[in-house]
């Protein structure tokens, strides 16, 4: 009986602070989604454009607005109007979209898989050239390798995404013809495949229709190069950083005395090491081209989601542009613990 009781109390302190940790994150993410929700709130609440009118329009009669102000709930404390707001939210009614004219939990699900797509290619291309770019900055550290790399840095961080793609456009479509222009996809190939995701690549491959694949490829290479060019910038200066501190790590010196190859003490055992730091480098670097791709898609009309909150902010259209900010923000939300879980997995010391 001892040995049972001190069995479970071996185990307890073991489960204890697994369970304090997930209660404080569960407690974390809804004060945090809760705090975006009264932002987006308050937002429609004193934004200069009456939510009556939007909904009804200009001539409508006393009489409509009033019922509609009744039906809208505007009558009832700002505190109950929250509640209500988050109530709705929670049940997945983001309100109607006064432009399409269809619920914006609709017009999200059509137009979010154009922007995960070029977030996400845009992404794997910042990686694939931002770490190896890193890493060897880093090892050449002063060298004119270096100083490549951190200029590149600099003048993705220096220029201004819009003027880079107008710029791309000009050369590489104008001038070269190297790629296809704006949009998503050409006039002819448009209808051909089905969606299956709502991301054209993925379902042309699924599909087996080569052609249109092609065709798609040629339109999302280049917005997904610039933005792939600026998320580059970032993963490639937080590669170089992280690598140089662990280069002058003492064990880093032990494994070169012990005669190992340079390939095995850069990425056997330094790289190894900065692997946790980069997973939150590389979810950041991902969750702001999906929040931050707006201008890219306006200058290419990509019709993503980006595309869609500017164009319902033009036309006065609240319930979508609050409805595609607390997505957005529910994703930022999610990568970023995403990331921490991913932290903690790779890295037995995080649990």
């Amino acid at each position: 009986m001892t040995d049972m009781t001190n069995g479970e109390g071996r185990r307890g302190p073991s489960f204890a602070p697994w369970l304090s940790k997930t209660l404080t994150t569960l407690v974390t993410v809804a004060v945090t989604l809760l705090g975006l929700l009264f932002v987006t709130f308050m937002i429609g609440r004193v934004m200069p454009i009456d939510p009556v009118l939007a909904v009804i329009g200009e001539r409508a009669t006393q009489a409509q607005y009033d019922a509609t102000y009744l039906e809208l709930g505007l009558d009832k404390p700002l505190l109950v109007q929250f509640g209500i707001y988050v109530s709705d939210v929670l049940q997945g009614d983001l309100g109607k979209s006064i432009r399409t004219g269809q619920q914006v939990t609709t017009d999200i699900a059509r137009v979010f898989p154009a922007t995960l797509e070029l977030a996400t290619l845009g992404t794997l291309i910042g990686v694939a050239i931002g770490v190896p770019l890193g890493v060897l900055a880093a090892v050449k550290r002063g060298s004119w390798i270096d100083q490549v790399a951190r200029l590149v840095g600099l003048v993705g961080y220096s220029m201004p995404i819009f003027w880079l793609g107008l710029v791309g456009l000009l050369l590489f479509y104008g001038i070269l013809g190297w790629v296809a222009g704006p949009g998503r996809l050409g006039i002819f190939y448009q209808g051909i495949v089905e969606p299956i995701t709502g991301m054209l690549l993925v379902d042309a491959a699924l599909r087996g229709e080569w052609t249109v694949f092609r065709d798609a490829f040629s339109h999302i290479i280049l917005p997904a190069a610039l933005l792939g060019y600026y998320s580059l910038a970032y993963i490639s200066r937080m590669t170089r950083s992280f690598m140089l501190e662990q280069l002058s790590a003492e064990y880093v010196i032990t494994a070169r005395v012990k005669g190992l190859s340079e390939w095995q003490v850069i990425w056997g055992h330094a790289f190894r090491n900065i692997r946790i730091q980069l997973i939150t480098v590389i979810a950041l670097a991902y969750a702001n081209l999906l929040e931050g791709s707006v201008l890219t898609e306006i200058i290419f009309a990509w019709p993503g989601i980006g595309s869609y909150i500017t164009t319902s902010l033009l036309a006065n259209d609240m319930n979508s542009v609050l409805g595609g900010t607390i997505v957005i923000g529910s994703i930022f939300v999610g990568i970023n613990i995403l990331s921490d879980l991913l932290y903690r997995f790779f890295d037995p010391r995080a649990k």
